[in-house]
Parts: structure tokens; sequence; C-alpha cells
């Protein structure tokens, strides 16, 4: 395991793997224009409207996520005092 670990720290692995994700995020981009789709609700059928929901969905629990931490989990600093 540790060479595996030891392998993708190196710099030029690293450069090469990000740029193998950002070619493969174009690559479905322009997938999205050529596979027909057959969307229930109007609005599904936009370009590119899956990742834009998904983002969203993703940002929206994030933040009240956080909101959740602050004001119901955290405590004041001499809760225990």
């Amino acid at each position: 395991m540790n060479k595996i670990i030891e392998y993708f720290e190196r710099p030029n692995v690293g450069t090469a793997v990000r740029y193998l994700f950002y070619a493969s995020l174009v690559l479905l981009l322009i997938l999205e224009f050529l596979v027909e789709k057959h969307p229930y609700f109007p609005w599904a059928g936009f370009p590119a409207f899956n990742a834009v929901y998904g983002f969203l969905s993703c940002a929206i629990i994030i933040a009240v996520s956080k909101l959740l931490g602050k004001f119901w989990l955290q405590k004041g600093e001499d809760y225990y005092d």
C-alpha cells in the first residue's frame, strides 16, 4: 500500500492524473450533447442539467450541514465550566 501512495505523491504523476481527470470531464461534456436523452421532466432535457443539479444539491447540503454544526452542535467556550 505504501508503494501506491508513494507513486501518487510524485509531482509528475499527480499532474498526469489531474489532466486525465480534466480530459474525462471534457469527454463527458461532449457526450452530453451527442447522447439522446429521454427526460421525464422538461427541464431535465437542458444540457448539463444533471451536473448543475448535482453541484447545487451538494453545495446546499454542505451549507445546511455547516449551519447545523454552528447552531446545534457547537457549544460555547465556557460550556464545561
